[in-house]
């Protein structure tokens, strides 16, 4: 493709500090291109021949003021890189009792919020305390988190370039929010081609209840500039808890605001130190349902831009 019509992937990781930037993007590319070049060779090497394809939204730093040493990474990057899929184990462990179990308990903690303090691990309580931090917008956080990707979703419209956006965990929320802010607030004729939600927690009552647009009704309600939302949850992955987002976004479809909805289950393989992972962004970003979403959007550009 040429000029101002090059396909642009955007990405919204989560919470947690991430790498350097640099680092950051350059390992999750490895990972999206080995799990594209898996399935298309093609759509791999032109996505990597384009300096600009594919951008990353790094808005951990200002929230921590801290970089994780991607050195912590690096082994377990490798690995889920050479593996090409899930094992055996990988599929046993994910679908334990010990996770049905905590799936379980934690669905109870979103349905009766009191009880979370006294269900959350550790790690889940300092997670409960930054996502606190964005939504109570401490300090004009939150606001400019979303600005940052507001400008490249503005900036791709202008220059007439298609975009996938991808939000990771957290990152989805902050895609959402932003889009609903574009929609309703700017006014701006921002268009997404597809969202693409990974490890989602928007199918959470206590997200929805804190959303963008929760307290609307209608159209006011929802984003009006998404053509396409494909969600993907790994088996096990407590952060979508509920992993079917269709049911409850399922108004926006009556209402025309989105052309389709689609939910994949799938099974994630990323181990640090051992320790299988099904959350992290990695395992989501080399996994074959990734790399199916993203090699039928760029193909389509291509197809619409020859039309």
């Amino acid at each position: 493709m040429k000029g101002p019509t090059h396909p642009l992937i955007i990405y919204v990781p989560g919470l947690l500090p991430k790498p350097d930037p640099q680092v950051h993007r350059e390992a999750l590319l490895r990972c999206l291109l080995t799990g594209v070049r898996r399935i298309d060779a093609e759509v791999a090497g032109q996505i990597e021949s384009l300096p600009g394809a594919f951008d990353l939204i790094a808005w951990t730093y200002d929230f921590y003021r801290e970089h994780r040493d991607i050195a912590l990474d690096a082994d377990a990057i490798e690995a889920v890189i050479e593996q090409p899929a899930a094992s055996k184990e990988d599929i046993a462990e994910a679908i334990s009792w010990k996770r049905q179990f905590a799936r379980g308990v934690y669905t109870l903690g979103d349905m009766l919020p009191f009880l979370i303090p006294h269900v959350a691990s550790e790690s889940t309580a300092v997670h409960l305390r930054d996502l606190r931090r964005y939504l109570s917008d401490v300090n004009g956080i939150a606001a400019h988190t979303r600005r940052m990707l507001k400008v490249p979703l503005r900036a791709a419209t202008e220059g007439r370039r298609p975009v996938l956006l991808i939000g990771h965990s957290m990152g989805s929320v902050i895609a959402y929010d932003s889009l609903w802010e574009l929609s309703h607030i700017g006014r701006d004729h921002v268009e997404v081609d597809t969202l693409l939600t990974m490890g989602c927690p928007l199918g959470q009552r206590y997200m929805q209840k804190r959303i963008m647009g929760a307290d609307k009704t209608g159209f006011d309600r929802y984003p009006n500039n998404i053509r396409r939302w494909t969600n993907l949850a790994a088996v096990g992955d407590l952060t979508a808890l509920d992993p079917y987002l269709v049911n409850d976004f399922g108004e926006m479809l009556e209402l025309g605001l989105v052309g389709r909805i689609d939910d994949e289950m799938m099974f994630t393989y990323f181990r640090l130190n051992g320790e299988l992972n099904v959350h992290a962004e990695y395992g989501y970003f080399v996994n074959e349902k990734t790399a199916h979403t993203i090699v039928e959007w760029w193909r389509g550009q291509f197809l619409s831009s020859d039309d």
